[in-house]
């Protein structure tokens, strides 16, 4: 597995609430940092405060292998209702894309969230050009805490909105 090749994991949960109601949960920036054990916190940043194309947001995370940061993100498609995504910026750079989905069902709704690496460098860049031989194995250990802190959300938020209904 290649950075280079900007390698995507998606978590998903089956919710019992309805589509309405999940989307306000997935466009509240701050309700992540409630359950992931890695974003610590979210704030707007500039006058636009609501999930919408070109708006602006920082993260703050913490790592036990990467330490603490902050990741400046622009909300980079809105598809009212179900989808939106937002990327993570260095400069000019994609350093990671990031996005949420609702998709109705039958008896609730499916919710997913998803990653995506690349293409431009991140914090892990400098750990791959470092120890070469090790990319595969560094890459799939950051999926793997992707995933892990997305199925933390993702649960998180099945509970809030299955407590509502």
């Amino acid at each position: 597995m290649r950075y280079r090749d900007c390698p995507t994991v998606e978590a998903a949960v089956k919710i019992h609430a309805d589509a309405e109601a999940a989307w306000a949960l997935l466009t509240d920036i701050e309700l992540p940092a409630r359950f992931s054990p890695e974003l610590q916190r979210v704030e707007w940043v500039g006058d636009a405060r609501k999930v919408a194309v070109g708006s602006r947001f920082r993260g703050v995370n913490r790592n036990q292998h990467l330490g603490e940061w902050e990741t400046d993100c622009v909300v980079a498609e809105v598809e009212d209702g179900r989808r939106w995504t937002w990327n993570v910026v260095n400069g000019a750079e994609v350093s990671s894309t990031w996005g949420f989905e609702v998709e109705p069902a039958s008896d609730g709704v499916l919710v997913r969230q998803w990653a995506r690496m690349g293409p431009g460098p991140s914090g892990l860049s400098l750990a791959i050009a470092a120890m070469p031989d090790k990319e595969g194995r560094i890459v799939a250990r950051r999926l793997a805490e992707f995933e892990a802190a997305m199925a933390a959300n993702l649960d998180g938020i099945r509970q809030l909105l299955e407590a509502q209904s």
